[in-house]
């Protein structure tokens, strides 16, 4: 196996890891909820403090990451989770249970804008959006073992127990993943420049306006999809008149499409170019939410869940490569992490207008203004991007 390749399934192995332990949180609740006698708000305060903090800890890691080395911050985004869920572990009460979940999600926002630079530095640049299709596999996975594996180990080890048992590893791995890629010298020869052919350490005026119009689009159609799947279930159960359990398994139908589609959303991007697969996936979610609560229940809205689900890990790969080829090597995890930032804070503002919508107006309404106000977004960014494209072409400033 070649370097490249190892380095690949290494990250890919790092990034299920990763997720499992975050992901574990929700599973949970309800064992943290019953030991402690929280409320709803407080469940709610729990996963606020994870999410937020998650969120806002991507720009700080993807800037640091570009001054002190990726390798570093990445070891921090999976060891340092480790570490944080060990500390959850051995909490004793509520308090020191959102100082836990605080410093996991501060330390974890590092992951993700250090470990795709890493990727694709490690590979040709024709084979970039295969291997972060590829990558985006272990944390989708990650989605489906977390409630089955983590409510099999509560029940024998209580939730504590869980945290600590799963922590372990996950730094070990941490410890591993580091040395691994001293050895595989990663950032050298393999890693490219801006797509432009040629290494600046600033960004154009016409990249600025170019990154201002893609990174609002893609983020606006993954924000969009996530806060329409948050009430996914509800809206099966409450419209459509299915029972829970098939609810919930049609949410995994929703989200399996990580397994499939990313890789191939990564060849896709690699063949016709990032941009426009990114573009077409955009496009592809406003369809999908103007269509949604217009589909009837029946295989024919089972098939559609899953053509649906497919959509944003599509996009995944393609935008993280187009992002990557179009920075300079030393701004690269910095664009990175504003481009994490902005979707994980969005859906985290976004869901709950969604919410109160649907309580006004009903899901089908609720959806249909979704789907329309992503396609404000999208057909404005795309303008931008067209405009620019065609100005770059002719050899105008942008």
């Amino acid at each position: 196996m070649s370097d490249s390749s190892r380095t690949v399934l290494l990250l890919t192995l790092a990034h299920f890891s990763h997720h499992v332990l975050t992901a574990l949180l929700t599973p949970l609740l309800p064992f943290i909820r019953d030991d402690l006698g929280l409320s709803y708000t407080q469940v709610g305060v729990v996963l606020a403090a994870f999410n937020l903090s998650y969120g806002f800890g991507q720009i700080p890691a993807g800037r640091l990451a570009d001054r002190i080395g990726a390798r570093i911050v990445l070891t921090a985004g999976i060891a340092g989770v480790g570490a944080a869920g060990l500390l959850l572990g051995f909490s004793s009460g509520y308090a020191l249970i959102l100082a836990s979940l605080v410093v996991m999600g501060i330390l974890g926002g590092g992951y993700h804008p250090a470990a795709s630079p890493l990727i694709t530095s490690a590979v040709e640049p024709g084979r970039r959006g295969r291997a972060l299709g590829l990558h985006v596999i272990g944390g989708s996975v990650s989605y489906f073992a977390a409630p089955l594996l983590g409510a099999a180990a509560a029940a024998a080890l209580g939730w504590r127990g869980t945290f600590l048992a799963f922590s372990v590893p996950v730094i070990l791995l941490g410890i591993l993943i580091h040395r691994a890629c001293l050895r595989a010298s990663l950032g050298g020869p393999a890693a490219a420049g801006p797509a432009d052919g040629g290494r600046r350490d600033r960004l154009s005026p016409g990249a600025v306006l170019e990154l201002s119009a893609f990174i609002p689009m893609v983020t606006g159609m993954g924000t969009a999809l996530a806060s329409a799947a948050s009430f996914l279930t509800l809206y099966i159960v409450d419209v459509l008149g299915a029972t829970e359990r098939t609810a919930a398994a049609l949410l995994a139908l929703y989200f399996s499409a990580g397994v499939w589609a990313a890789p191939l959303g990564g060849r896709l991007a690699d063949r016709f170019g990032r941009k426009r697969v990114a573009a077409a996936a955009a496009f592809a979610a406003v369809a999908g939410l103007l269509a949604l609560p217009r589909i009837p229940y029946g295989l024919g809205f089972f098939l559609f869940l899953a053509a649906l689900g497919a959509v944003p890990y599509v996009r995944m790969p393609a935008a993280e490569a187009y992002l990557v080829g179009r920075v300079p090597e030393n701004l690269r995890s910095t664009v990175l992490g504003i481009y994490f930032f902005a979707g994980m804070e969005g859906s985290g503002v976004l869901t709950p207008l969604l919410g109160r919508w649907i309580d006004l107006h009903g899901f089908s309404a609720g959806f249909t203004a979704l789907g329309w106000a992503l396609a404000a977004v999208v057909g404005i960014c795309g303008v931008v991007l067209v405009a620019g494209s065609r100005r770059e072409a002719r050899g105008t400033p942008v």
